[in-house]
């Protein structure tokens, strides 16, 4: 009974700690991918997503942007109608989490340099 009292219950889910709330809404591979680069470039395309991202199916990508918007991390601009084209951007919530993108890009980009490898001066040879 002890551990009931300190779940936390949210839409339907239950968490553990509120990391495990954030975790809720970014975890797994692709979702902090995809808000980072929405972080950085400020608005794209799903056809910039799915090429920014390889190893993404277009199934999954598909499904992660619903899951970001339904959960207003992400929002969409819909450009034409036929051909479909959008654009998405950060919604207020997801741009919240500005702090968490760079702390990981940061952190990443000083474990490369640890590893021989300098993303800054070689980024123009990554996507």
């Amino acid at each position: 009974m002890v551990l009931e009292k300190t779940m936390i219950k949210l839409n339907n889910r239950i968490y553990t700690c509120p990391i495990d709330v954030t975790l809720g809404f970014i975890g797994g591979k692709w979702k902090l991918l995809i808000l980072a680069h929405l972080h950085q470039f400020d608005k794209k395309s799903y056809v910039e997503l799915r090429d920014n991202l390889p190893g993404i199916s277009e199934k999954m990508l598909s499904q992660q942007l619903k899951e970001l918007e339904r959960d207003s991390l992400i929002e969409k601009d819909i450009l034409s109608s036929k051909p479909y084209r959008v654009e998405y951007f950060l919604s207020n919530d997801g741009r919240s989490l500005g702090p968490l993108y760079e702390i990981a890009s940061a952190w990443g980009i000083s474990h490369l340099k640890k590893h021989g490898i300098d993303y800054l001066k070689d980024q123009h040879l990554y996507k």
